[in-house]
Order: structure tokens, then C-alpha cells, then sequence
């Protein structure tokens, strides 16, 4: 089976997941599915990093560009919210995890800020001007 999993992924997935469903043990490449199983949930993390760095992207842009507030920042700020809430909603697991993924996001999202409204990176604060939950929290904006 190894040989198709380097070979050929799609059949060596559907060849797995047909073999468990009809729970075929035998028939199962344990390691490879282990290891599939892992990215799975390793890009469940990612996902959640990926939406904090727009949210975070924008809140800063929010800040830090008050003069070219406009609808269409507000509603990329409110939808990220609602997917990362309905992200978490699906993967509780991650909770413990949110924390550094919000921090790992700051990074990126700073580094973004600072592109996208060709503001020196320094003028972005190193950590966070908000909180993890006042950046969740759907009825706050920063002033």
C-alpha cells in the first residue's frame, strides 16, 4: 500500500477509506492514515491561524488608518469573527491552542498591516493592542 500512497494518493485514500468502512484491518496502511489524520488536524491549527491574520490585519488597519475606515473593513472584521467562531464550534480542541495561534497570527498579521497600508512595521506595536477576546468579541471595535 505504500507504494500507491506515494504513487497515487487519491486511490490510496479511497482505498482506505473503503477498507474502513467495511473495517477490513488488514487492509488499512496504519502508518500513512496516522500520519493523514495528523495533517488533518495539524490544518484545522492553520485554518485558524490563517482567519486570525485577516481579522488581526484588519483590526490593526483600524487603528492605524481611521481615515480610510470603511464598510468593506468592517464586514471582513465581523465575518472572520463569525468563522472563527463557527471554526472553534466544529474543532473544540483547539481551545487550548487558540492562544498561540492568535499570537502566531499577530506576527503575520503586523508584518501584513504594515504592507498593505505601507506603513513602516514599527509603527504597529510588537504585541497585540487588544485582547484575544475583545478581538472574538463581535460588538467591540478599537477606537
Amino acid at each position: 500500500m505504500s507504494k500507491t500512497y506515494e504513487a497515487d494518493f487519491y486511490t490510496w485514500a479511497m482505498t482506505q477509506a473503503d477498507a474502513a468502512r467495511r473495517r477490513s484491518a488488514n487492509e488499512v496502511d496504519w502508518d500513512n492514515v496516522a500520519e493523514e489524520l495528523e495533517i488533518l488536524g495539524r490544518g484545522e491549527a492553520r485554518e485558524l491561524k490563517s482567519r486570525y491574520v485577516v481579522l488581526l490585519t484588519h483590526l490593526l488597519k483600524w487603528v492605524y488608518q481611521a481615515e480610510r475606515r470603511g464598510r468593506s473593513w468592517a464586514n471582513t472584521i465581523a465575518n472572520q469573527r463569525d468563522e472563527i467562531a463557527d471554526h472553534l464550534a466544529h474543532n473544540p480542541g483547539l481551545a487550548p491552542r487558540e492562544a498561540e495561534e492568535f499570537s502566531k497570527a499577530y506576527h503575520l498579521a503586523r508584518r501584513d498591516a504594515s504592507s498593505e497600508t505601507e506603513l513602516d512595521l514599527d509603527t504597529f506595536p510588537e504585541t497585540p493592542p487588544f485582547t484575544l477576546e475583545q478581538a472574538k468579541d463581535g460588538a467591540w471595535l478599537p477606537d
